[in-house]
């Protein structure tokens, strides 16, 4: 177990070689930080936490750094929190007043200033469903025994589906349904149409509910089409001035990846889980950011998910500082989105 003074040693150890990306000696704790302790009994306890597997030595005559397990110890229970000082929030508000006009344009902001505050890869990855309702349904038959189903909404969106009719249906029995499901349900929203209503419809023209499975399928293509889903991307300059990504085919290896929206989509999952989560190297899945950290969050409107923002960055990150930043985004953005929802 970890007592208060070793967590107290790790924390400044962690900190410093933060700022400073210079591993950390015992000599440059005890003049930096009034601890009330000698140099030698900061290196006993440095040898201890590298025991414990908290610190790491890359050269024998050189000072120690932070492990992942020292990271994930310090995001979890020494990380001292930070605000957004008032100069950064009226930043903030400048950056959205002057560019923020639209969603894109929102999301596209928001990366800007995750990638500028941080000085890392930003990505923000929007997952929005756009108001969509009901307009019709209608069926053409087919041929025997077949017909198509077309459902249209408001906004334009339209999908279709083949159905095989029982034997004892006929295409007048789908006219007659189709007549009454647009009594219904037109110009409510397709995300309020629930199965119990279209059962009830269904089964005043029909015994048994293979109609309702149809529309289920339908209404479910139909709401995928209207989903937003985009990428947004910011900072990859800055990676040039980390110097844990002077190795050139390291940066190569990163911006690869980062080409790849389907892989950047994997790896910014729109979670259901709120607040911020925290990645740190082998704890990402992809090898190419194995020795990243990732801090992301889900952000919601409404109770509906808008989009998951992450920085992207060496584990040697301003943790605190990007978590403040999210904090403070995921608040002010509430007003932003809103404003901007009816627009679009």
């Amino acid at each position: 177990m970890l007592n208060d003074r070793k967590k107290k040693i790790l924390q400044l150890i962690i900190e410093d070689y933060i700022s400073t990306a210079e591993p950390i000696g015992s000599r440059a704790i005890s003049r930096r930080h009034e601890l009330g302790l000698s140099p030698a009994t900061i290196r006993n306890e440095m040898s201890d936490l590298e025991v414990m597997g908290y610190l790491e030595q890359p050269h024998t005559s050189a000072g120690r750094v932070p492990s992942a397990l020292g990271y994930r110890l310090y995001v979890d229970s020494l990380l001292a929190p930070e605000k957004v000082t008032e100069n950064e929030e009226e930043l903030i508000q400048n950056w959205f007043q002057a560019k923020a006009g639209r969603l894109d344009e929102v999301f596209r902001t928001t990366a800007k200033i995750l990638s500028n505050m941080s000085r890392n890869i930003s990505i923000v990855r929007t997952q929005r469903e756009a108001p969509c309702q009901f307009k019709y349904v209608k069926f053409l038959p087919l041929e025997a025994g077949r017909v198509i189903m077309v459902l249209v909404t408001e906004t334009g969106i339209t999908e279709n589906c083949i159905i095989n009719l029982p034997e004892e249906v006929y295409i007048e029995d789908m006219e007659r349904m189709g007549e009454r499901i647009n009594n219904k349900l037109s110009g409510q929203p397709i995300s309020a149409v629930k199965k119990e209503t279209l059962d009830e419809v269904c089964r005043e023209i029909f015994t048994g509910d293979f109609m309702t499975s149809y529309l289920l399928d339908i209404i479910a293509d139909v709401q995928l089409q209207g989903r937003s889903d985009k990428l947004f991307l910011g900072g990859t300059a800055h990676l040039f001035s980390q110097p844990e990504f002077k190795d050139v085919d390291r940066v190569r290896e990163l911006l690869s990846m980062l080409e790849e929206e389907g892989l950047v989509k994997d790896m910014i999952k729109v979670g259901e889980e709120s607040g911020v989560q925290i990645t740190i190297g082998s704890e990402n899945k992809f090898s190419g950011i194995q020795n990243c950290s990732m801090v992301q969050a889900t952000y919601r409107l409404n109770g509906q998910i808008v989009g998951t923002f992450a920085v992207l960055g060496p584990t040697r990150m301003k943790y605190a500082k990007v978590i403040s930043v999210m904090d403070y985004l995921q608040q002010y953005l509430q007003a932003v989105l809103a404003g901007t929802q009816d627009r679009n």
